[in-house]
Parts: C-alpha cells; structure tokens; sequence
C-alpha cells in the first residue's frame, strides 16, 4: 500500500489554514432588507465605474445608513480587526498592514460604517455599492447579446461557424544570449483548449526596428492541453515587443523578460578546478571517494550506506537446444560468480526401450537421461524437460521452455556451459557492493544546514557522476586557499553520493551501454528469464520510490519487468532507493537535494509525477515554496551558463511534471513530500545549437568526452551554486529553521574515518 495521502502532513496543515480563513470571509454581517450581492458576485467581471464605486482615499466617501456596500477601511490596531472577527463581520480581503493601521476589506451597512468611525475607523474606498451588481450584470447580458448578433451576421454571411473570439495569455517570454547567438523562448495560453486547430502566432521587433514571426505548437500532456510553445527561437538582436495572435482573433502583447544568463566570474587567484580527466567507472568512483577521504580528514567522513546492492552478476543461462526448433531453457539458482559459470549441461539418450525421464548432477555437468518408448524412441517433450529439472534439482536448477517450443520432442543436446554472459575484465568485483557517500564540511555534527547532491540513479547517465565529484573536488581543493569556500564549508554540511546505482553503470560499461535500470531481475519464471532479453532486466531506480508512486495510482512507470520504467516488485524492494532515503532520514539538517540526471537540459522541482484522466498532480508546493525553488533555480541556471554560455531553457524549468512528464515513485517527490527537503532534479547535456542547420541538437548519454568535460564542470558550478543558496537560507530563516521531519527509514549510519 503506497503512502500517499497519509503522510503529507504539510498539505493537510496547509488545507486546514486554507478553510478557516474562507471560513472567515463567508462569515455573515448586517445587511440593509433587500440589499444586493456584495463583492464576488460581479457576473460582468468589470472595474468598479466613477467616484461613486471606486472613490480615492481623498475623496469623501459616503454610504447611506440603510444601503451597503463593500469598503475598504482602515483600522486603527489590530485590536478592533480582532473585535471584528470576533463578531462574526463579513472580512472579502485582508488585513494589510499599511504603517497607518490594517487595511481591511468589509461588507457593511452606513450605520455600521459609522460606529467604526466613531472608533476612529478611516474608509478609504467603496470597492462596490449594492446597486452596483444588478447594473453589471445587465451589461454582460447586453454584451452578450451582441457578440451573438456578431455570430448570426457572420454565419449569416459566411455560411460558416460562428466567430468565437479566444482570449491569449503569454505565460513564459523570455530571451537570453548565448555564445553570441540571441534566443527567443515563448509559451502562450488559449482559452479555446479544447479547439485542437487553434493557430497561434508570435510576432516579434527589436529596438532597431527589424521584425519576425513564428508559429507555436500544440502541446497536450495527458491528453490535457497545456499551452502553445516552440523550441528557443534565434533573432539578430534582443526583442523588445512581442505580440501574439491565434486563428480565431485573440491577440496579446507583452515585453519580454531577459532569463538568467551569467557572465563567467574572475577566477579567484589559485583556485583549483578541473579534477575530471575521464569517465569514471564505479571502481573509479570508489577509489576515488578513499583517496578523499584520506587526503582530506579533517574536512571528509566517509560513509558507508546500509544497504549493499545485488552487485555486478547474474544467474548463469544456457539453450538447451536451438531456440530456432525446440529448446528449453537452464538456468543456476546461485549467481553465476558463485561457482555456476561453466558448469554444462546436456540431454543423452538412454540407448534401451522403456525407459523413464532420469538425470544426476556430477562433476559440475548435469546430464538428462531422456525417456524412451517400446521402440527405443526419445517420447521426452520440453515441458516434461523443464519439469523435471525444476523439481528434481531445486537448489541448484531451474528451466523454462523457451518460446515456440511448448510440446515438442526434447532434442537431444549439448553439453553447453551455463553462463552469466557478464563481460568485464576479471578486476571488476562481481559480489555485492557498499554504495558510499562523502560527507564534507567543518561542522559535520548536524548543527549546520545540509545538501545533499547524488547522481547516476540510472547507469547510462555517465556524466553525471563527474558532476557530483568535480564539485566534491573543487570544494575540499579550495578550502584552505579561497575564503569564499572556506566560508561554504564552514557553514554548509554538505554530502554526496556520485553512484547511487553502481552494479547498472557497471553493466553500462562493459556490457550494454544504454543500461538504464539496475541488474535485479525480478522477471517471474518464463519467457521474460529467456537470456535474450538480458538488456532489459532491472529497475528503475528512480521509480521504485513510495511517494507518488505506480501504486499510487501514479503514472508514469510500469509492472512490466522489461520496460525501461520498470518500477520493481514493489515500492522501495531495491537497495539503491533505500540508501537514498536512509543517508537522508539519518541526517535531518538535510534541507536541500539535488539529484543530477542526463541529459536534455532541464532544472526541475516537486511535483514529479500525475494520476490520470484529469491530470491530477501530487499537492503543488505553496507559493512561498515555489518562490524558493524559482528563485534558487534561476541563481543556479546563472551559475551554470557562467562557464561556457550554456542556458537551460524557461521551458524546462519547472515543476518535473510540467516541463518533462509524470516519473512516478521519483526520489525528489519522496524526499520532498516525506521528508521536507527542497529537493531539485538537474537533466545535464543541454541541447546544442548548430548555427550551420540552424537546429538543436542533443548529445546523448555518452557524449565525446570533451563535451561530457564541460557538462561536469559547468553542473558542478551550479551545485556550488545550490550550497550558497543553503547557506543563504540558513542565514535568513535561523537555525531553528535547519531541523526538518523525517521519514519512516531513519537509521543510524556508519561513518569510516580515513586510517
């Protein structure tokens, strides 16, 4: 049973705010006999009209004793707003607090008006008199009416649909230089959403007078139109009007935003950079975090995460057979590591009549005598094969029929070995591995806030490790000599995980580059355990977590053992999620994480993941929360265009389900909504731009290392970058503020202190 809805504490508080303060302002207050609808009720949707409904502060206001009306009052102290509460008064919006007293929004009599201002009570406006309503709403109905005259006459003469007019809305305008190229990047809202044929246009002109247009796309998610929008745009100069134009006559304008697009900083004398030479395999990694540990003990523990991981191996597999005609399928119970690897096994024929299907394991052969008929003929079939070598040797064997082959005569076979078909160079441990974290920083007792940055979930995404530790790199190397650093490290408890899946990206490395999930084969007995599919068995690491997850009801992954979001045999079964959640339940100064994944170039918050139909995301953060993860994101997306001009799109920043697609059991999610941590995703590897064809252009999982390089070192700039923001906050909010909840899997973790 997955947890959602049952530990969100932070939305059941929020909700349970959130009603008492409607509770509040649906409260009854006096009203003179038949006096009409006050504020909320305006069906036209228009501005209050003349003095008489929207007075200045300057003007006298006056409201008949009997009449009422919506004002807005100032009070003298917060003891008469807590009076007026207290009563039951009828509060549309407030308070503010102006310096002069709290500014309060009222439905009231004039008599009513006047005992507050015998208190000392100021009214300041009429938002609405009572009257008003009745005439607003009969100018919608006028208004109404002539937009279906305009309809009739245009059918009338045309013949055609009725001339609906849609309204536009730019909700994302922003432009950026990069490498001397201007970009242009749009994102524009109909109201007509469920009218696919919509057109949208965007016309632009710089300062000097040069103009362009483009068209936007339709882009639906979840069968859920979102808004229309199209990849950046280059321009000759930066754009200072934009104006957007749909088919059916709605146009908008608006001045576009420059996005985050930093300049590199002077370098500060002697500091070290640049510690990545190479792709790094997870012994690489692990050498690695030892060397740190022991170059750096004042500054570094490093940790050993509880949960070890299956390891680089597999259960050892042989046809019995040809697939092509007849075969069965033999595989070890034991990891092929374990002794399986070479191990033969073979079919004989008994050489007599009548014999019984029959068979002995010796000498690391297994051989099957098979049955025989009154003529001496083989009568085995494959299923009878399988079988028997299932329940006869339990511990040691077990076989499936391959496909195509059910009911046929056993062939007679071999003797072929078994084999994990694991391709590493012997010096690559085959047995379970200790996933390891590095903790850096002074103070590394909890007292200070915590980030954690952790990488490499999927075992393609080689570049992202160098990102994790050329960042762990830069910071131990520049601690004595830089005070900038010094100052991050004396006030930030930073840890890192470079490899969370270590046994996939071993598998990435040696075997199957494009590797996405980890090496636990949880495929059921049958076809799925056929050696053929060997590249498609695992989990995905970061669907496996509880927290908006397939079981949920959340989309977005899949049961499937062989899809590449395969989601495993149920929330939280790998070892590579636990560790995650673990380092994090056991360190509550965690505020901060960020996971860095490959690649596309995207910077991406909570929420992860969506039900449908409808599109119903998990909870989105509170407007204070989401103005933290905007803000952190657009000072980290600076820090990363600082090295090399490198942008990540308006577009894909954002929440993860909006600006790329619903990742159900994320660990940001799990993090976010279990743990209260401000939890980011980095996708490295932004999308080049090709001046010759005027495209982008992806670079893959794998890029030529020169581009791999600069992804680690610009990524690595903007987790710098995350590790001010930490301290920044710490600063600002108090270190009462550092401490959060924790999960369900808090542990007590080993540290291993360099010898």
């Amino acid at each position: 049973m997955g947890r959602d809805g049952t530990l969100r504490r932070r939305w059941v508080v929020a909700l349970a705010v959130g009603l008492t303060l409607a509770g509040l302002a649906a409260a009854p207050a006096a009203a003179a006999p038949g006096s009409a609808p006050a504020a909320g009720t305006d069906p036209a949707g228009t501005a209050p009209a003349g003095t008489a409904a929207g007075a200045p502060a300057g003007t006298a206001i006056s409201v008949a004793a009997a009449e009422t009306a919506l004002v807005r009052v100032r009070l003298p102290d917060r003891a008469m707003l807590d009076q007026l509460v207290a009563s039951g008064a009828d509060i549309a919006a407030g308070p503010k607090v102006d310096g002069s007293g709290y500014l309060v929004d009222l439905v009231l009599t004039g008599q009513q008006l006047s005992a507050l201002r015998a208190r000392g009570a100021t009214a300041v406006q009429v938002v609405q008199r009572s009257g008003d309503a009745a005439a607003r709403f009969a100018a919608s109905v006028k208004a109404a009416a002539a937009r279906t005259r305009v309809g009739l006459s245009t059918h009338a003469t045309a013949g055609a649909q009725a001339a609906v007019t849609d309204t536009l809305h730019f909700l994302q305008a922003y432009w950026w230089v990069s490498k001397g190229q201007t970009f242009l990047q749009t994102e524009v809202a109909t109201t007509a959403t469920d009218d696919p044929n919509v057109e949208i246009t965007v016309n632009w002109s710089t300062a000097d007078g040069r103009t362009g247009s483009y068209q936007l796309e339709r882009f639906e998610d979840a069968d859920e139109y979102q808004y229309h929008f199209q990849l950046p745009e280059p321009l000759p100069a930066k754009p200072v009007q934009l104006t957007a134009t749909s088919s059916l006559g709605g146009h908008t304008a608006t001045a576009p935003a420059a996005w985050p697009n930093a300049t590199p900083p002077a370098t500060p004398q002697g500091y070290q950079r640049d510690f990545i030479d190479a792709y790094l395999t997870p012994t690489d990694i692990k050498e690695r975090i030892a060397r740190l540990g022991q170059q750096y003990p004042g500054l570094v523990d490093v940790i050993d995460l509880p949960n070890q991981t299956q390891g680089y191996r597999r259960t050892a597999e042989a046809y019995l057979g040809d697939p092509a005609t007849a075969a069965v399928v033999v595989e070890s119970i034991r990891y092929g590591d374990e002794g399986m690897n070479g191990v033969q096994v073979r079919t004989v024929d008994p050489g007599a009549a009548n014999q019984p299907l029959a068979g002995r394991f010796r000498d690391r052969v297994l051989t099957v005598s098979l049955a025989t008929g009154p003529t001496g003929a083989v009568t085995s079939t494959t299923d009878q094969v399988a079988a028997f070598i299932t329940n006869t040797f339990p511990t040691q064997f077990r076989a499936d029929v391959e496909n195509g082959s059910a009911g046929l005569t056993m062939p007679l076979a071999g003797p072929v070995m078994l084999s994990d078909g694991l391709k590493a160079p012997a010096g690559v441990p085959r047995g379970p591995w200790t996933v390891q974290a590095l903790r850096i920083g002074v103070h590394r007792d909890g007292s200070k806030v915590g980030v954690l940055a952790y990488s490499q979930e999927h075992a393609r995404e080689w570049a992202a490790p160098m990102v994790t530790l050329e960042f762990a790199e830069r910071l131990l190397a520049n601690y004595n000599t830089d005070p900038a650093t010094r100052d991050l490290l004396n006030n930030v408890d930073i840890f890192v995980i470079p490899t969370v899946n270590p046994d996939g990206a071993n598998y990435s490395f040696y075997d199957y580059n494009l590797q996405r999930k980890n090496m636990d084969d949880f495929c059921p007995a049958g076809t799925s355990r056929d050696p053929r599919f060997r590249n498609s068995w695992g989990v995905d690491v970061n669907r496996n977590y509880a927290v908006g997850s397939l079981t949920d009801g959340y989309v977005g992954a899949t049961t499937n053992c062989l899809g590449d979001t395969a989601s495993g045999p149920g929330e939280l079964s790998e070892p590579e999620s636990r560790n995650v959640i673990a380092l994090a339940g056991a360190h509550p100064n965690i505020r901060f994480a960020l996971n860095v994944h490959s690649y596309g170039g995207y910077f991406m918050w909570p929420p992860g993941a969506y039900k449908v139909p409808g599109r119903i995301t998990l909870p989105r953060p509170s407007i204070d929360e989401s103005s933290l993860f905007l803000a952190s994101a657009r000072r980290i997306v600076g820090a990363i265009g600082a090295e090399r001009g490198t942008v990540t799109w308006p577009s894909q920043t954002g929440p993860v389900a909006d600006v790329l697609y619903s990742a159900a059991g994320n660990s940001a999610d799990e993090l976010y909504y279990d743990s209260g941590i401000f939890a980011w995703d980095f996708e490295i590897g932004n999308d080049l731009w090709n001046p010759t064809s005027q495209q982008w252009q992806g670079v893959g999982f794998q890029p030529p290392f020169a581009e791999a390089h600069s992804e680690g070192m610009e990524y690595a700039g903007g987790l710098v970058e995350l590790v001010r923001v930490a301290k920044d906050y710490a600063a600002s909010t108090g270190s009462t503020a550092i401490a959060r909840r924790v999960g369900p899997h808090t542990v007590s973790l080993p540290i291993r202190r360099a010898s």
